[in-house]
């Protein structure tokens, strides 16, 4: 069964509840794949929540060694300055972002590999003119 679309501001009330939740069943704060698996969000929806409450000043991410980001609850009061209503366009904004970033990136490692494979071609090229005139000069110099 699929939940309806909800705000941002329940799904930042939901974010605080699952930190919550979370730190009184296992006793540690939780990171952000945790939070994502217990309220069925995905990881480009929880990017964003987290994201946002990070701004507002709700939630902090601390990284712990090796463990990653873990997610702690500053100043919960704060949630009440998230609009009513703020649905989807702002995460649709945010998703497209981030894809276009990735094109970006794809785009340009995919110019540097088409730069390092003529680089490696004209390098090959230089070798083997330079090997064949040694060939050319030790072929000479023999009578």
């Amino acid at each position: 069964m699929t939940a309806a679309p909800i705000d941002l501001y329940s799904e930042s009330h939901l974010f605080v509840a699952a930190i919550r939740v979370h730190e009184h069943l296992h006793g540690v704060p939780p990171t952000l794949d945790e939070i994502s698996r217990m309220l069925n969000f995905s990881g480009e929806k929880a990017g964003f929540v987290s994201r946002r409450l990070a701004e507002l000043g709700v939630v902090e991410a601390v990284v712990q060694g090796s463990f990653g980001a873990r997610f702690f609850i500053r100043d919960h009061r704060k949630l009440e300055e998230i609009p009513r209503g703020e649905t989807g366009p702002r995460l649709e904004e945010e998703v497209k972002k981030f894809q276009d970033l990735q094109k970006a990136i794809t785009r340009r490692v995919e110019s540097i590999q088409a730069e390092q494979a003529g680089k490696k071609k004209n390098l090959f090229a230089e070798m083997e003119k330079k090997l064949k005139e040694e060939i050319e000069k030790k072929t000479k110099a023999q009578p």
